[in-house]
């Protein structure tokens, strides 16, 4: 123990010594007016954008980059021992030689292996029975080499299992190329496919596919394609998604007999489709898109069945003849909508119905027979704090349903469910090496009440000698946006916080879907505040019930989280001791004026269209980089990527100038950008330990914590 002391004293002082003795990196100021609605903002430092713009600034921005990133180097020094520590803690959780539950599909078992020491996985298929041949698809650890960043999108076997379609990222920009594989030959075919999302289809006839492409400035997905395998001429524009608040795509039925054309925004979509016995066919619309309606479809016996939120908020499924009217009065109801239940998905097997529902934050499974609907059951989960979902079922005719489980102190589990009798398989559970026992540790659902009156969902994990005294460290978690929930996950990173005396919380704020469709919208556009104090309540009430203190309180939150982070930074920057923002979209206003940026218009319906007044002033009232004060703020990491197609690097580069600019204290604040990637971080799966190891010291850091873990 005296050794841990001292060795935390000396990071102390070398901490200290550090931030005294690293030159703080220093912003350019070049004053840019923006000015809507008769309001002029200046912005000091629009200029950093300039690297994706090719301007004459290009190199400075380069430069500024590169020495922030020196600074955190610097300052994160000290703890250099404490992050290989930690980096050999988590990965030492990891079983590297692996693989996946096999499944079966049109005749081969597919199996994902991973090996000691590589980053990446291998690909597989065995044909008739696991005790065929094993070919191997993909090893996308020798594809990767030599690459800084690497990442194989969707792969697509054709129907006649003879050729393979892949994508591959090599950027971090989300940008695929489509590659194909004779996999009877092992050979590629010379013709690829540039700037695609790796979202292609396959027809019927096992040479003609549809895929989607982007424009190549803002990033939407807006046209899809027709080409034939080995024929560059037969390369056909099919469709071209004009309304820029839609996205659009290609995809299957599970019974392979159509193909769809899916467009898309956050309240409206549209689909056609075409025969997938008949590529060469025309593509008929199956409900025009209409304002605030949303569908999708699968088929079934000669019926099209319909997900959707016609006169159904959260969602109901229907059902209409696939040879009549499409027409809205024509469907028939089979799941009724809810007011308390959101809807989520189904599935269709040939004797079963299977619907995904969330009810009270927890998802919900139940399994309907289709000669006897009234004997449908529930798939019961023994917690109340978990993450389920329906797994991958291509078999149609089975009675076999796979589906996954995990908790925060549970690692994800694979069941098989015999749909007849009820009886359930553990196909596999992760397996967490080391000395790891999920009884040590708590798990819980608890519930904060917003300043409204709200009850707020908070999921929470502690080792079971955790004491609600107020001394303990613990990190809050949030995002909070387009209707994605916070699912309380395992992860094998999470336990070298836990076993030093952290709490670490998810807070289901508003924004999200874990109370169902309300509780999203009443967490975007004009309500999206609501977000941001729905997580400064829950830390209050984390702190009122002696799971933490101010001293020790810490949140993390990436891209739309980072958003959050910004704002409760903003709003109580006393209330945090250190706050962790992965690729934070901060500079809400100006990115949503800007039409050319990726994502913006498709957005509108998210956050507010700025070139509308009342939008514009709403979102200036909460966005971070307008509202960053001349007063104290806390400790805090920010990181980002070059290549970021979804959150531009220059966001957070900005934010940190701007703070540096103007905070008044003498708080960390480092900004790490990573010059290879892009959105998600690292590509390869022991490289991203490496991120993980730097935000975890960083927090251990401010908590000055001993480094061992504590011991049972």
């Amino acid at each position: 123990m005296i050794k841990n002391i001292i060795f935390l004293n000396v990071v102390v002082l070398l901490l200290a010594f550090n931030m005294n003795a690293q030159e703080i990196p220093t912003c350019e100021k070049i004053p840019h007016q923006i000015t809507a609605h008769k309001d002029t903002r200046i912005d000091n430092y629009y200029w950093l954008n300039d690297y994706w713009l090719n301007g004459s600034k290009k190199e400075q921005v380069l430069d500024y980059l590169k020495r922030e990133n020196s600074y955190s180097d610097a300052i994160m020094e000290p703890t250099k021992e404490l992050q290989d520590l930690l980096y050999n803690e988590i990965k030492g959780r990891i079983k590297e030689t692996d693989q996946s539950v096999p499944y079966f599909e049109n005749g081969y078992w597919y199996i994902v292996r991973t090996e000691e020491s590589k980053e990446y996985p291998i690909y597989t298929r065995r044909k008739g029975n696991m005790e065929a041949p094993e070919e191997i698809l993909l090893d996308v650890s020798l594809m990767a080499d030599g690459h800084g960043y690497y990442q194989v999108g969707s792969l697509d076997i054709s129907p006649d299992n003879k050729i393979m379609a892949y994508g591959v990222d090599t950027l971090g920009r989300r940008q695929y190329t489509i590659y194909f594989k004779n996999l009877e030959t092992g050979q590629l075919y010379d013709a690829t496919i540039p700037n695609t999302t790796s979202n292609l289809v396959w027809a019927q006839d096992s040479k003609t596919v549809f895929y989607s492409t982007q424009n190549a400035k803002t990033l939407r997905s807006n046209k899809i394609w027709r080409y034939e395998i080995g024929m560059a001429k037969s390369k056909k524009l099919i469709f071209t998604e004009k309304d820029e608040m839609f996205d659009v795509s290609v995809s299957k039925t599970k019974s392979n007999q159509y193909i769809f054309i899916n467009s898309e925004s956050t309240l409206s979509s549209e689909t056609q489709f075409i025969l997938a016995s008949q590529p060469l066919s025309r593509f008929q619309i199956f409900l025009p898109r209409e304002k605030e309606i949303l569908y999708s479809i699968e088929d079934f016996e000669g019926d099209f069945y319909i997900l959707t939120n016609w006169e159904a908020f959260n969602f109901r499924l229907m059902k209409v003849g696939i040879n009549g009217s499409y027409l809205k009065d024509n469907w028939k109801e089979i799941i009724p909508h809810r007011k308390d239940v959101l809807l989520e998905s189904f599935d269709i097997f040939k004797d079963y119905l299977v619907i995904q529902e969330v009810a009270n934050v927890n998802t919900q499974i139940k399994v309907i027979p289709w000669k006897n609907q009234q004997k449908g059951y529930y798939i019961h989960f023994d917690t109340d704090a978990y993450m389920a979902g329906l797994g991958y079922n291509p078999e149609f005719e089975t009675n076999k349903l796979r589906f996954h489980y995990q908790s925060m102190n549970t690692p994800p589990t694979q069941f098989e469910l015999q749909m007849d009798n009820q009886q359930r398989t553990v196909l596999k559970q992760k397996e967490v090496m080391g000395d790891f026992h999920s009884e040590y540790y708590v798990t819980k659902r608890i519930w904060a009440t917003a300043k409204d009156g709200t009850k707020v969902p908070i999921s929470i994990i502690y080792r079971k000698d955790f004491k609600n005294d107020g001394t303990h460290p613990l990190l809050l978690n949030g995002y909070g946006a387009y209707g994605l929930s916070s699912d309380p996950y395992f992860s094998v990173a999470r336990f070298s916080l836990l076993d030093r005396g952290f709490a670490i919380a998810i807070a289901h704020i508003r924004g999200g879907e874990e109370m169902g469709r309300q509780w999203y919208e009443d967490g975007k556009m004009f309500k999206k505040m609501n977000t941001f104090t729905d997580f400064i309540d829950c830390a209050d009430f984390l702190i009122e019930e002696g799971y933490t203190s101010k001293e020790h309180l810490y949140a993390n939150g990436g891209s739309a989280g980072g958003l959050l982070m910004g704002a409760v930074a903003n709003l109580r920057p006393d209330l945090w001791n250190g706050i962790v923002s992965d690729v934070p979209f901060v500079d809400v206003l100006t990115t949503m004026l800007d039409k050319t940026i990726p994502l913006t218009v498709g957005e509108y319906d998210e956050w507010g269209n700025p070139h509308n007044k009342a939008s514009y002033f709403y979102i200036k009232s909460y966005s971070p980089y307008d509202n960053i004060e001349r007063k104290s703020y806390p400790h805090m990491m920010i990181n980002t990527g070059l290549h970021d197609s979804q959150v531009q690097y220059f966001e957070p580069a900005k934010y940190v100038a701007k703070l540096r600019e103007l905070k008044t204290d003498d708080n960390i604040l480092i900004l790490n950008c990573d010059m290879e990637t892009g959105h998600g971080g690292k590509s390869g799966r022991f490289q991203k330990i490496f991120e993980i190891a730097r935000e975890y010291a960083f927090y251990l850091m401010l908590e000055k914590l001993e480094t061992p873990p504590l011991k049972e």
